[in-house]
């Protein structure tokens, strides 16, 4: 299916590893010029290389999301060559700290890092987007925003904010041509939750082989109706169809890809 993004230039924060490096990776490959954004540009370099030798097009925005000056850099990175179509937030911070752990100072960061991030670059982006006459926005959002767990309370209640301010978006861009949506990842596996699962596995008595190891995870931990981990291209197949012409009636949505694991 062609999903008519050749020609839409998008910005995607976060995107030189994990998550964001999939979901620029897969707008490329349908032809949108993507953004790559990171604060290491060894690395943004890298992702941006690999995607032009796979025949897409690709350029680099470094700088840090966290301040107005590090996010006024990005924004004029990124807007150097030609207006921004579409707009992916996606970088931000975890922390597996727990209420007595987490201090008032560390739930302001995390909110800072999780949260204020994505609105400094909605504030910069979403503007200029109104004189094209179409947009797209899509924030990363996760299932602990709808149902949080006891552990990582500041954590959790970033992702809730993410999907609050997503659908408030959505009603300020009322007939404008963009929408605003969420698209929500359930347990996605890569290199360090693998890393992480295999160094588990004696604690739990999970084995040693890696796919036995996922799966008793998945039954412990994530019980979900799929019976595993996402994949980064799932998710990043949601953004890419969320980005398309036909997703124009979808606005002030969240998209859950998690296999069934939040219920409700």
């Amino acid at each position: 299916m062609d999903l008519k993004l050749k020609g839409k230039r998008a910005f995607v924060s976060g995107s030189s590893s994990g998550l964001g490096e999939a979901i620029a990776k897969m707008l490329a490959n349908e032809g949108a010029v993507v953004i790559i954004h990171g604060r290491n540009e060894d690395r943004a370099k890298a992702v941006c290389e690999e995607i032009v030798s796979n025949g897409g097009i690709a350029e680099i925005a470094i700088g840090d999301l966290s301040t107005d000056f590090g996010a006024d850099k990005v924004a004029s990175a990124a807007l150097r060559n030609g207006q921004i179509d579409i707009l992916i937030n996606n970088a931000g911070a975890t922390s597996h700290k727990s209420w007595g752990e987490a201090t008032a100072d560390e739930w302001a960061e995390i909110y800072n890092l999780n949260v204020v991030s994505y609105v400094r670059m909605i504030q910069r982006l979403v503007p200029q987007m109104k004189t094209l006459g179409w947009g797209r926005v899509v924030n990363i959002g996760g299932g602990l925003a709808i149902q949080p767990i006891k552990e990582q309370p500041h954590y959790n209640a970033t992702l809730a904010a993410r999907h609050n301010l997503s659908i408030s978006l959505a009603r300020a861009l009322k007939e404008t041509g963009i929408t605003s949506n969420v698209v929500s990842p359930g347990a996605i596996i890569n290199p360090m939750v693998e890393e992480w699962l295999v160094n588990s596995a004696p604690k739990f008595n999970w084995g040693n082989d890696l796919e036995e190891i996922k799966y008793k995870a998945v039954q412990e931990l994530i019980p979900n109706d799929i019976g595993r981990f996402g994949e980064p291209k799932e998710i990043a197949g949601a953004v890419a169809y969320l980005c398309s012409s036909y997703a124009d009636y979808i606005s002030g949505a969240i998209i859950r890809v998690d296999g069934g694991t939040i219920k409700c």
